[in-house]
């Protein structure tokens, strides 16, 4: 009787399930890093108000710069390439089901990341900054977010040496972080937070990687002279300087992800929701660029910047570039509602 009841019991897990739970784990990670982005998003959108918060800082009311006719056209080329990639972010979001969305991220991951990179190149020129190193690059945007240039959503850091991170502007950063979507400000936070930890920390082991690779650089025993191979709280403080501050930025670099890496690959493969993983990075991408375009338009003149929108390629005429104008820059620099006539994006 108990071997025919044992033969006829059926298995607790099933092969389908097996597959499932396997699939899920293996998108776990993708699942964080949609976490991560539609956090970013969730907060922008719960602390942004209808002008992106530029007009309160004391920052912004400063900025001024003198530029000379080739210092515009240099702005405007940076603008032109920052432009033409958001373009072809959006056209991806219009093109795109769920497969297409999925398979596209080879190309939106470092879309989003070139559009923002050089829409920031833009902007540090009118501050005086005209370089192309990315340790530059971070570095000097490191400091205007510290310095409030940038609206609250997005002013957020982390700073301090390895193993003793402090998160700034971000009240709620402490909480743990769960594997689901944000729903409330405090998830979103935490997740944000967590995101800047683990940046922070892989940027500080490339940093040690390199100090120690170099025969001039690298911390060495007193003792042997020996290059160290384990360090202390003490040896990791000698090198943060090094690291500068953690900002949305530094969590947007993470988006530089070549094609043939084995990270793109298993994002694609995993189970998530890509089409709210490209509307998040479009967000994002849509309020750094209105940022950064208020800045240069208030730099250079707001007519001059005018002209620069109406003699845009053909592709651009018309376009959210229009919409932004009309809606965020016109408003924050002259302190007047949007006018109403303008063509939607």
């Amino acid at each position: 009787m108990t071997t025919t009841m044992e033969n006829n019991m059926f298995p607790l897990v099933t092969d389908e399930q097996k597959q499932a739970e396997e699939t899920w784990r293996k998108s776990i990670p993708a699942q964080v890093f949609l976490n991560y982005f539609f956090a970013i998003n969730y907060h922008i959108q719960e602390g942004d108000d209808a002008q992106g918060g530029l007009q309160h800082l004391p920052y912004f009311r400063a900025h001024q710069a003198e530029l000379a006719d080739s210092d515009v056209a240099a702005i405007t080329k940076l603008l032109h390439a920052c432009w033409s990639t958001e373009y072809a972010l959006r056209a991806t979001a219009e093109l795109g089901d769920e497969d297409y969305l999925r398979n596209a991220l080879h190309w939106t991951f470092p879309q989003a990341y070139h559009t923002i990179l050089s829409g920031l190149q833009a902007f540090l020129y009118t501050t005086g900054v005209r370089s192309n190193n990315p340790a530059l690059i971070q570095r000097e945007v490191g400091r205007l977010v510290v310095r409030n240039a940038y609206p609250r959503p997005v002013s957020f850091y982390a700073a301090g040496a390895y193993g003793d991170f402090s998160i700034h502007r971000l009240p709620l950063a402490g909480y743990k972080a769960g594997l689901h979507i944000a729903s409330k400000e405090i998830d979103a936070q935490a997740q944000i937070g967590q995101f800047l930890r683990t940046t922070r920390k892989q940027k500080a082991m490339i940093v040690r990687q390199q100090v120690q690779a170099n025969p001039n650089t690298a911390l060495r025993s007193q003792k042997t002279g020996k290059v160290l191979d384990k360090w202390t709280a003490q040896h990791w403080q000698q090198i943060t300087w090094r690291l500068g501050y953690t900002t949305i930025f530094d969590l947007l670099s993470r988006l530089r992800i070549s094609q043939t890496s084995r990270e793109i690959g298993r994002y694609v493969e995993a189970e998530i929701d890509f089409k709210l993983f490209h509307q998040s990075l479009l967000n994002i991408v849509s309020y750094l660029n209105g940022i950064h375009e208020t800045y240069i338009a208030k730099a250079i003149g707001l007519e001059r910047y005018r002209q620069v929108v109406a003699e845009l390629p053909k592709h651009l005429q018309h376009s959210f570039v229009a919409e932004r104008l009309r809606k965020q820059v016109e408003p924050t620099i002259t302190g007047e509602a949007p006018t109403q006539m303008g063509i939607a994006a």
